[in-house]
């Protein structure tokens, strides 16, 4: 993550945590909750932390996270499953950029 970069949500399955910003509380309800499955699936699944932002630029991106001595986070399990979230929720993805860039933005 970049300092620029806005964070949308996060997961920890160190806390067991969900965050949802809200700065994005206009977002649709069904949106918000699909966003924490996600989430909180991923973490459950492979561990770690998982956060959904923009770049500056209005890109959404995944970034995933792992404590230094976590022997339990799967990291070939991540990568597998960042792609399939990728591929299984392009379309989210693709509205929530739109979002992003007219409502949070301002840009056409």
């Amino acid at each position: 993550m970049d300092v620029n970069d806005t964070i949308l949500c996060a997961s920890s399955a160190y806390n067991n945590k969900y965050y949802f910003n809200s700065r994005f509380s206009d977002i649709p309800d069904a949106v918000k909750k699909e966003l924490q499955i996600m989430c909180v699936m991923y973490t459950e699944d492979v561990g770690g932390q998982l956060v959904v932002g923009f770049s500056d630029d209005g890109r959404l991106m995944l970034h995933v996270f792992a404590d230094e001595g976590d022997l339990l986070f799967d990291e070939i399990g991540s990568g597998l499953k960042i792609k399939k979230l990728q591929e299984e929720k392009k379309e989210l993805f693709m509205q929530l950029e739109n979002y992003y860039k007219v409502f949070i933005l301002d840009k056409e």
